[in-house]
């Protein structure tokens, strides 16, 4: 299959797959299928492919994990604020990073070399 083809038919399975990504609540993906005629089998080939290439952009993008034996760890100092009372300021994360052992809310004023390091430490964390 040529370059152009195989783009043609990623982007009709893209859409498919939005569409049974979108069907109504309480309907299987099987039921979904039947009803549109689609293949259950070419379906779940055109899901993995899909997401096998999201999958290769993300690594291609993010920088590559190096096996390392060592931890290590950073300090991150705390200001105490000098009158406790008036420190009744909440945080609401703009993003999300969640695991099975931790959970870190981001802010959308995070610097760049901040956000790196911290994505670079999460990729050891088990």
């Amino acid at each position: 299959m040529d370059k152009a083809t195989h783009e043609v038919r990623r982007a009709n399975w893209k859409a498919v797959i939005e569409q049974c990504q979108a069907r109504p609540k309480g309907q299987t993906v099987k039921q979904w299928l039947l009803e549109q005629e689609i293949s259950e089998k070419r379906y779940y080939y055109w899901l993995r492919k899909i997401r096998q290439e999201a999958y290769n952009q993300i690594n291609s993008v993010l920088p590559a994990a190096r096996p390392s034996t060592a931890i290590t760890f950073a300090e991150i100092p705390v200001q105490v604020a000098e009158d406790s009372k008036s420190t009744n300021i909440t945080f609401q994360a703009d993003a999300v990073i969640q695991s099975g052992t931790f959970t870190i809310g981001l802010s959308n004023s995070i610097s760049e070399s901040l956000l790196k390091q911290m994505l670079e430490v999460i990729v050891h964390v088990d």
